[in-house]
């Protein structure tokens, strides 16, 4: 038991004190009686305890309980390790001491509690599956399993890892703990051993011209001799595939390819190896910029042939035609292009998913895109609310002028048990943006069924779009599916409204619980001038009902396989129900814009059939309007792309005799020629620094400041951090998965590079041998040892542990009391003071009365007598 104080530099006060009470003692001694002189070292005693108090004391009280924490490094570097970490830590227990409290924590890039320190027995469990094994960050558990423990106490960390750590520092943490009141013990794991082939590395050149032949060079790591395969891709087409023989340690490969096409051009190597021990590291990628003329992809839906590759100049611009249902789910196969033009394509044949990539393609790498009208686009295809609109210069939804029907629908949604997920999240999504779609006053119903219908707003005049939306998005799954009865009350809600366009939307994953008289329904309904779609999701629907349910209704019937589609199919639903997006009135465009446009109309303006209604927004740029004063060509830019939006159609029907016109080609070709990006590109250099992050520079040294952006290949954006290093050069940090990650450089002269870079797996997949050396250095530097005996890890603790006890209240206690004592003496004196002390006085004064008593009473007696 030791006394420290806080605070020493009070104890000085003590100097001045004694000389003062020295000097009285000296001066006063001789007139001091017995009691003057107790007063004097009681006042010299609680002056003493009140400065004690004022250093903030304690007491430093040893503590016998001891901490042990088993901290397990679960990551894929050590895969296959934990039956040997549970059979080490059960050896242990045996030699556990009762003073010892015990712990079990797992790690890998995160942390989680297996078995919470506890004095009590120890059951291990099964190891929870860790969420993130491809890192390891032994710096982060260390931190989190000091935190855990209490600090007073003498505590032990047995960590189970190999060492090899991919993110955090161990050693800056261990400058953290040095000097505490814990060391760490180490067991060193390795994985188990088994077959494993591993790409390490895949190389093509930078930059490349079309037709070029391009040398890709694989190197792999076998850690036995084996055979396998090697597939080579590009752009997610297959190129080659060669069987191939692989010796024990490092192998190389060469593939020659001669590229096609123009843009970032990603190639894609894999191995394919029987009984392979981890399949993570058996791919990676890397991206090859092929530079050549303009390259124009042309968007078609359902067989419906564009007139736009066919007027164009195609010695000049080279176009690749593609159904909707074609287009790729990755932004890297959008970057071959310079320009994308869909042509009367339905947003429901696109897809949200494909929607957000060509977004992210237009705003962060300067691709152009255009939409092209028909009964298929804009507002009648379902892009209210999507990416797409996003990026067009003009809203779906028409504003203004424009004379809609009154109009009444009603959604009857699916909400049985087999719709939960994202399938229902979607739903409720598509079922919103068609509230959104609709005026107030417009009559609205939502009816969701399960085994019964539930009438979740009921069909009347649309008064609070909010309160709709919310009570739309709020409801929740339930059990079976009866769809007749639902739809017969959808019928019946509509049927009395005296509406000019009445019409319901069913969406259903499954089939009817119970049958019922559809046609007969359906009949009666269309006397009511109700029409009916429908939307089967998934693979369980029944087709054959919903289909004939939308033919005898008069509506459309939609198969949904991607379940991104349904908000589109439910836009373009809504959409329908007013025509009047159809503006059919031959007109002579009004033509506004620059000499680019102006030029091609000198000897008049042709003649246009129709178009769809659009509203402008506020600063695109309008170059061909109707009478009313809708857009029919307009433009802006998006970010980085420029994107345009032409109202009327490429096949004559709508254009009229624009179609017929003898700059027809030209018209397309200005069009086609403005998409390009327009940007100087400058061949900033992007390299990879050892602890991941990307140093880019701009070696011309024009550049003052460098903004990059980064997007992966689902197109979204990710976090990006940018840390200024000199005048036009940064290093840049991404927060990415592994695969490819698209850069866009640009710096304040609008000067613009695009690059992909590949993102390799972990360090965890690769074959490697544990980092003995740094084990070592934890032990040494945590006062530890590496532990290969399990009934060392319950050794004696060296570090002392005690508690503090502050006995800063006890001293000022004791000081009042002094003080009190002082008092007492000096008023009453010592008698006074000892008086509930002293029994003997009591009992001799007791006597004394007794007798005198006594003595009264024998003279009051004897005077009687007489």
């Amino acid at each position: 038991m030791d006394l420290r104080v806080d605070q020493p530099l009070w104890l000085l006060l003590l100097v001045p004190i004694l000389i003062y009470f020295m000097w009285t003692w000296k001066k006063e001694k001789k007139v001091f009686r017995k009691e003057g002189r107790v007063v004097f070292f009681l006042r010299l005693l609680a002056i003493f305890c009140l400065i004690l108090g004022l250093t903030n004391p304690y007491l430093l009280l040893p503590i016998k309980e001891e901490q042990v924490l088993f901290l397990v490094d679960r990551s894929a570097s050590v895969q296959g390790t934990d039956s040997q970490v549970t059979s080490f830590i059960e050896q242990s227990l045996s030699s556990r001491k009762n003073t010892q409290l015990v712990g079990v924590y797992t790690f890998a890039e995160d942390f989680q509690s297996e078995v919470a320190l506890t004095a009590g027995e120890v059951n291990l469990p099964v190891f929870t599956p860790m969420k993130a094994p491809g890192n390891t960050d032994i710096a982060r558990a260390l931190q989190l399993a000091t935190g855990i423990v209490e600090p007073s106490k003498a505590t032990r960390i047995v960590l189970f890892t190999d060492g090899l750590e991919t993110s955090g520092s161990v050693q800056d943490e261990l400058v953290k703990i040095t000097g505490g009141n814990v060391t760490i013990d180490v067991v060193q794991l390795e994985r188990v051993s088994s077959e494993d082939v591993a790409i390490t590395s895949f190389e093509t050149p930078p930059i490349a011209f079309e037709g070029e032949q391009q040398q890709l060079n694989v190197q792999l790591e076998a850690t036995t001799n084996t055979t396998g395969e090697l597939l080579l891709y590009e752009n997610d087409q297959l190129l080659s595939r060669e069987q191939i023989t692989l010796e024990q340690g490092a192998n190389s490969f060469t593939f020659r390819n001669a590229s096609s096409g123009e843009g970032l051009l990603k190639y894609e190597v894999q191995v394919v190896v029987s009984g392979d021990g981890l399949i993570e590291n058996n791919k990676l990628t890397s991206v090859t910029n092929v530079e050549s003329s303009p390259h124009l992809l042309v968007v078609t839906h359902d067989g419906n042939r564009s007139n736009i590759p066919t007027v164009i100049d195609q010695a000049a611009i080279q176009t690749d035609v593609i159904d909707a249902s074609a287009l790729p789910f990755d932004l890297s196969n959008y970057l071959r292009y310079d320009a994308i033009i869909f042509d009367n394509v339905p947003g429901h044949a696109v897809g949200e998913q494909k929607m957000t990539v060509i977004e992210q393609a237009v705003k962060n790498f300067g691709v152009g895109f255009m939409m092209v009208g028909g009964t298929n686009s804009f507002g009648l295809g379902g892009y209210f609310k999507t990416p797409i609109e996003k990026l067009l210069p003009v809203e779906m939804e028409i504003k203004g002028k424009h004379q809609m029907p009154s109009l009444g629908l009603v959604i009857v949604m699916d909400r049985s048990g087999s719709m939960s997920g994202s399938k229902f999240e979607y739903a409720k999504e598509a079922a919103a943006r068609s509230v959104e779609m609709l005026r107030e006053g417009d009559n609205l119903g939502f009816i969701a069924f399960d085994d019964r219908p539930w009438e979740i707003i009921e069909t009347a005049p649309l008064s609070d779009k909010q309160e709709a939306l919310d009570t739309i998005l709020s409801v929740g799954v339930g059990g079976g599916t009866e769809i007749y009865s639902s739809l017969a009350l959808a019928y019946e809600n509509l049927a009395p409204l005296k509406l000019q366009r009445k019409h319901v939307i069913l969406l259903t994953d499954g089939q009817s619980a119970s049958s019922g008289d559809y046609q007969t329904l359906i009949e009666e309904g269309s006397k009511d001038l109700i029409t009916v779609s429908t939307v089967a999701v998934g693979q369980d629907a029944d087709r054959a009902l919903l289909e004939s349910l939308a033919e005898m209704g008069g509506g459309t019937f939609y198969d949904v396989a991607d379940e991104s589609t349904i908000p589109a199919i439910m836009s373009t639903e809504t959409a329908m129900i007013s025509r009047t997006y159809i503006e059919d009135n031959p007109f002579y465009p009004i033509i506004y814009g620059d000499a680019a446009w102006t030029s091609l109309f000198t000897d008049g303006v042709p003649q246009m059939n129709a178009y769809i209604a659009t509203t402008p927004k506020q600063t695109a740029s309008i170059i061909a309007e109707s009478e009313k004063e809708d857009p029919v060509l307009i433009e802006w830019m998006y970010g980085l792309g420029r994107t345009m939006a032409f109202t009327s159609d490429s096949t004559g029907e709508w254009s009229g005799d624009f179609a017929r016109w003898n700059h027809w080609g030209d018209f397309w070709n200005t069009a086609v020629s403005r998409l390009l990006p327009a940007y100087s590109e400058v061949p900033f250099t992007i390299q990879k620094a050892s602890d991941g992050s990307y140093t880019v520079t701009d070696p011309s040294g024009k550049s003052s400041f460098l903004e990059v952006a980064a997007v992966n290949e689902k197109g979204e954006e990710l976090p990006v951090s940018s840390e200024p290093l000199a005048p036009g050069k940064s290093r840049v940090t991404v927060e990415s998965d592994p695969g490819l990650v698209f850069f866009r450089v640009s710096n304040e002269e609008d000067a613009v590079y695009q690059a992909g870079i590949s993102i390799p797996y972990s360090e965890e997949y690769k074959v490697q041998k544990p980092n003995t050396n740094k084990l070592e250095m934890i032990a040494n530097r945590a006062g530890g040892k590496m532990l290969t005996d399990a009934s060392e890890v319950f050794r004696t603790i060296d570090l002392k542990s005690s508690e503090r006890q502050s006995i800063q209240q006890m001293l000022i206690l004791a000081a009042i009391l002094l003080f009190f004592i002082d008092i007492t003496i000096r008023r009453f004196g010592f008698r006074q003071l000892l008086a509930p002390f002293n029994m003997n006085g009591k009992k001799k004064k007791m006597v004394e009365t007794t007798a005198s008593t006594s003595n009264v009473e024998k003279l009051v007696k004897g005077k009687k007598k007489r």
